[in-house]
């Protein structure tokens, strides 16, 4: 069992920047495969950015790559997100999320197991 926790969200003007984390409980947290993934109401959960367990390999949806970078810290158990170059569409709740399976780099919705609560970023113009 992982319970993940979001925070670093506010209000940010075009072109800023901001860093979310996300702290996990759980001493077997270098064994899941982590993402970001945002919504807007209305709209499906997206992609944002994963990292493989050991934080060597990353992979980006195309909407945010040059711009997000993901990071994570196994020995604080806590995953980031850099956020920069910040635009008003990536405004959203911005969530966690772990996965237990074998997939290095998961980018699917359900191939998540554990989730945050979400934080908010909005973005004004």
């Amino acid at each position: 069992q992982v319970q993940l926790v979001e925070s670093g969200g506010g209000l940010v003007q075009a072109g800023g920047s901001l860093r979310l984390s996300c702290a996990a409980s759980g001493r077997t947290f270098s064994l899941y495969a982590v993402g970001w993934f945002r919504q807007v109401p209305g709209k499906e959960r997206e992609f944002v950015a994963t990292s493989s367990r050991s934080g060597g390999s990353t992979y980006y949806a195309d909407s945010v790559k040059g711009r997000f970078t993901i990071s994570r810290d196994n020995a604080k158990n806590t995953v980031y997100l850099e956020m920069n170059s910040l635009k008003p569409e990536d405004t959203a709740a911005y969530y966690c999320a772990a996965a237990r399976g074998p997939w290095l780099l998961p980018t699917g919705r359900y191939d998540y197991d554990y989730w945050g609560q979400g934080t908010q970023v909005t973005v004004s113009s």
